[in-house]
């Protein structure tokens, strides 16, 4: 087995490395992108143009956001290989919002809301105690695991498909998973850094093949799309501005977890001076791509997860990768029928290869967890956040009940219908959980009980 090189955040790499490096990327993210646009579109039931438009948009915002981050201006982004796309976080929030004033309504909170991540980013030094590794890798690591449901999940055929659990999706998923783990242990420098790009082109092509996949959307997709800032308006109601502020706090605990992930698989440090400015540039630039997202008709962004197994799978961290998924997420959101050819795509085949990526995630985050040793209670908390955040994640219905709850105040209504939306993700119970317990519980020392 030869040894694989490793690229560092600065290192140079070639035009082709980082192009199929970025493929790789976007690959991984499209579908987290394009799917709460499509989901909030259906609910508040905007025609097709008009939810064609909304994925476009999300993908070019996408785009530019990416490149704040990775680009770091100033104090303005994160300087690592840390991709932005949609937040899942405000797909209910969105859908209510949608519900009751449409796009604008959505759009408007999009952009009143957005501050608080801005100024949370500015405080991030002070919150050190609140976010410990011992935090920051729980959340990692649930988010991993809550993945990999999605993953297997797609390379049987998805969700709700006919053919779920077939053998040609088996074997196809299976396949490109098998590819993608001989190249990348086995093969020479280069070809084990795109080993996930050429696992999925190989699928690709074989469910061609075999005809499984359907290219007759490419005939109604459009060529080109131009942005055009605020084409809904904005409206503003103050009903929402709570839950909304609750969402980007959310994000900010989600995004903490995620960057402490890149930063992890990038071999750059996850603690000390470097690491909290890292935090503080990544979260500034989460709030102000979330804030340029409305202006472009999008939903907020926040930091994707799933990129971080890329790096880790594939050992290439450098930011020219980073500048690459910019470019070709830009390129998808201005010409639909560049994004339609990732669509159609049979999910086996991204599933076999976002699997492996996924268990990447949790990996990176046990080791975030057990850098620097662990005692009991570090344990107690880590077993605690993974009970809450997995419980939840099985049993999404479990604080559903909330939304049932009558109240007089039509305030409080929305209050407690936003807070059952956020406990219904795993992921935010479960980084709710690690903060709250890290708080309360009493420190002990390393590798003893706590007193």
């Amino acid at each position: 087995m030869k040894e694989r090189p490793f690229f560092g955040v600065d290192d140079r790499i070639g035009l082709l490395t980082s192009f199929l490096g970025g493929v790789q990327h976007v690959l991984a993210m499209f579908v987290g992108i394009v799917t709460p646009p499509l989901i909030v579109g259906g609910a508040i039931g905007l025609d097709t143009a008009a939810t064609a438009f909304l994925v476009s948009m999300s993908l070019f915002a996408s785009g530019l956001t990416t490149f704040i981050q990775v680009r770091r201006m100033g104090p303005l982004g994160s300087g690592l290989l840390s991709v932005q796309g949609t937040s899942f976080t405000f797909v209910n929030l969105s859908i209510q919002a949608g519900c009751s004033g449409g796009l604008p309504l959505i759009f408007g909170m999009t952009l009143v809301a957005a501050p608080v991540e801005m100024i949370l980013s500015r405080f991030i030094h002070f919150a050190r105690r609140l976010f410990p590794p011992i935090v920051t890798g729980s959340v990692v690591m649930l988010i991993g695991i809550s993945l990999i449901k999605v993953g297997i999940s797609d390379l049987a055929g998805g969700y709700g498909a006919p053919d779920f659990g077939s053998f040609p999706n088996l074997a196809l998923g299976f396949g490109v998973m098998a590819v993608i783990v001989v190249l990348n242990r086995f093969a020479s420098g280069f070809v084990s850094s795109v080993s996930i790009a050429l696992g999925i082109v190989i699928g690709y092509l074989a469910a061609a093949i075999l005809g499984m996949v359907d290219f007759s959307p490419l005939g109604s997709a459009g060529w080109l799309v131009v942005p055009r800032p605020l084409k809904y308006g904005l409206s503003f109601d103050f009903r929402y501005l709570i839950p909304w502020v609750i969402g980007y706090f959310i994000t900010t605990i989600e995004s903490i977890g995620d960057l402490s992930a890149s930063s992890y698989v990038s071999r750059q440090p996850v603690e000390g001076p470097v690491f909290i400015r890292r935090l503080e540039g990544g979260i500034l630039a989460d709030g102000v791509g979330s804030f340029l997202a409305g202006l472009l008709n999008s939903m907020p962004n926040t930091t994707f997860s799933q990129n971080n197994g890329v790096i880790g799978l594939t050992g290439v961290a450098s930011r020219r990768v980073g500048y690459a998924v910019s470019a070709l997420l830009v390129l998808l959101g201005l010409f639909p029928r560049l994004a339609t050819l990732i669509t159609v795509m049979p999910k086996p085949v991204l599933g076999g290869a976002t699997v492996i990526m996924f268990a990447m995630v949790a990996v990176a985050g046990l080791r975030i967890v057990y850098a620097d040793g662990i005692d009991p209670r570090q344990e107690f908390i880590l077993a605690v956040t993974l009970a809450v955040g997995l419980g939840v994640t099985m049993v999404p219905d479990l604080f559903a009940s909330l939304d049932k709850v009558a109240c007089s105040s039509p305030l409080l209504n929305v209050g407690l219908s936003s807070l059952s939306a956020i406990l219904q993700s795993g992921l935010a119970s479960g980084a709710i959980a690690a903060t709250l317990l890290n708080l309360i519980l009493p420190a002990g020392r390393k590798g003893k009980p706590a007193d």
